[in-house]
């Protein structure tokens, strides 16, 4: 493969455009080096960490603008270990799930493998659209994505309607959505992420926004199982309630990496600084306007997402033209230093995957995309 040699002058002056981990701000690397001597290696149940976390849970309470009675909740290992909370601690019998991408199907695989619950009802849609849960009788909790990392598809945040009447949570995977998407908390009962995404940190946690409905479900389901007979387990590591009862004391169950707690805290105050989620998803939808108007304008990529309205404001898909070999493409880029703009490897479209995250400049978007250009035009 011949090299490709970009101009400097046209590079974006950083290039990291990953869809998660995400890029992380110098300004946070700077907050991890002030906590070197400070907090780094020092209990994670002692007053700094501690305040720490209460930060980030205060910051984050203010980012969503929390409704009475909400609160947040942080615990250890990150989304994937959220669903297989939330099969142990919030579905009591029964789920309905959106399925429309890897990530939305990884739930839904969770709740089908819990022995102790019902196979899930599923409402399912291709790749590059979406499928929200409809009212279903006898179920108990509803699930979708926010954001389909995988697809770069953005599906709405509503309670379904008849959903309270029948006693049923609604929980959303907001992964690459918090932080980038709007959403009205007061529409569901856990919304929940890890932060290496618009919140520019680190995996191997996961926060959730929990609604009075959801804590006392955790705590109703915990009580159950005492009960003899009971067909369900809760190890610690799954318990919601234990988690909970961790967070009001602004610590984890378990030990976290106290990196990711202040690349979040720092990320988390720099974002309310600038104007909270109003100006959070304005800038991520300037760049994602940027990106898919470029698409729509190009003689050789297209949005890969079809409907406008489900176009993804964090995690923008393009198609390229069969002439255009995405891998050849990517790795050119990456010759060149701009990092992470593969597709999603289980899709397995000639594409590109593009992360526009809060921390990303929309300037450095625009640049990435004349990039693209000149390497295309060279190829």
């Amino acid at each position: 493969m011949a090299t490709i040699t970009i101009p400097q002058s046209i590079l974006p002056e950083d290039k990291r455009f990953g869809s998660g981990p995400s890029k992380i701000r110098p300004e946070q690397v700077e907050a991890l080096g002030q906590a070197a001597h400070t907090v780094l290696g020092t209990s994670h149940r002692q007053q700094p960490v501690k305040d720490i976390v209460g930060s980030i849970r205060e910051g984050m309470a203010s980012f969503f603008a929390l409704p009475d009675g909400y609160e947040v909740v942080l615990g250890n290992g990150g989304a994937t270990a959220f669903w297989d909370m939330a099969c142990a601690s919030l579905i009591t019998r029964q789920a309905a799930c959106g399925v429309y991408g890897s990530f939305s199907a990884k739930m839904a695989a969770s709740v089908a493998q819990a022995p102790f619950l019902e196979d899930p009802v599923l409402f399912e849609a291709e790749p590059g659209s979406y499928a929200v849960p409809e009212l279903t009788q006898y179920v108990d909790t509803y699930c979708w994505a926010h954001n389909e990392t995988s697809t770069g598809v953005e599906a709405p945040v509503y309670r379904i309607e008849g959903s309270e009447e029948q006693g049923a949570l609604i929980l959303v995977d907001a992964t690459s959505a918090a932080g980038a998407i709007p959403v009205d908390i007061a529409q569901t009962d856990a919304y929940y992420f890890s932060p290496q995404k618009a919140f520019g940190s680190e995996g191997g946690l996961w926060v959730a926004i929990l609604s009075p409905r959801a804590v006392e479900r955790a705590e109703g389901i915990r009580r159950s199982i005492s009960l003899e007979g009971a067909r369900r387990w809760i190890p610690p590591f799954l318990s919601l309630t234990d988690a909970i009862d961790n967070s009001r004391k602004n610590q984890t169950l378990n030990t976290p990496a106290l990196g990711t707690l202040v690349l979040l805290e720092d990320q988390v105050r720099w974002l309310n600084e600038n104007g909270g989620m109003a100006w959070s998803s304005a800038r991520c939808r300037k760049s994602s306007d940027i990106v898919y108007q470029w698409a729509e304008d190009s003689s050789y990529a297209s949005p890969f997402v079809k409907d406008p309205q489900a176009r993804s404001r964090s995690v923008c898909t393009i198609d390229l033209d069969e002439s255009v070999p995405a891998a050849q493409l990517i790795a050119i880029l990456r010759d060149n230093g701009i990092l992470d703009v593969n597709g999603y490897r289980k899709l397995g479209r000639n594409q590109l995957r593009i992360g526009v995250f809060p921390s990303v400049e929309p300037a450095d978007v625009k640049a990435l995309l004349a990039c693209v250009d000149y390497v295309v035009e060279r190829m």
